[in-house]
């Protein structure tokens, strides 16, 4: 009888030894999984937030081209920081910003119609403040056609450029523009409508 109850608390014992050591194994590998979750959700957070960043950078791109042919220039200066570094076939432009920039072109351009695109982006998240960028572009660019004007032309070429983020939004910190062809163009004459180039009546 004494040797019965022997063997059942050496059972029980054995028993608790087994049950603590699978619920240590079990607390482990819960342990194990919930680090790798962590680490999981860091990269899948990191990969959100680069293709976001790359996604604000295309749109703020897409309203410089847009606020050009729109003769937003207001719109325009806003894209750039304040010490953006500007310059566009050699020249540089920086001087007094994006919104001096912006009505140099406007000063040139008029009213005349003009066309940019911006093709093919080439997006380098630096760090969550930082980004360069490579844009292959084209532009179809007339002048009101007047004594001394300067030719039309239909180019091509890039634009290399760096971003910063300022108070949570990206803009344009530097750019650079690149022309590899330039085709010409006649200018527009402003007694045409510069949308279908039929001559203005009644006006």
């Amino acid at each position: 009888m004494l040797r019965n109850k022997k063997l059942l608390i050496l059972g029980v014992a054995i028993l608790a030894v087994i049950i603590t050591g699978c619920a240590k194994q079990n607390n482990q590998s819960q342990q194990n999984a919930q680090t790798e979750a962590v680490k999981i959700t860091g990269l899948e957070t990191a990969t959100y937030q680069r293709l976001d960043d790359i996604e604000q950078i295309k749109q703020l791109k897409a309203r410089y081209f847009r606020f050009v042919d729109e003769k937003k220039w207001t719109e325009f200066g806003d894209i750039f920081t304040s010490d953006a570094k500007i310059i566009s076939e050699g020249v540089d432009y920086s001087k007094g910003g994006g919104a001096a920039y912006g009505k140099m072109i406007g000063d040139l351009v008029g009213k005349a119609p003009t066309v940019h695109h911006g093709y093919m982006p080439e997006i380098e998240i630096i760090d969550k403040d930082h980004a360069t960028g490579i844009w292959a572009m084209e532009d179809l660019l007339t002048f009101p056609d007047a004594k001394d004007a300067y030719p039309g032309h239909h180019g091509y070429g890039q634009y290399h450029e760096t971003y910063t983020k300022v108070n949570g939004v990206w803009k344009i910190s530097s750019t650079e523009l690149t022309r590899f062809r330039m085709d010409p163009l006649k200018n527009w004459d402003p007694n045409t409508d510069p949308v279908t180039g039929q001559p203005l009546t009644g006006k």
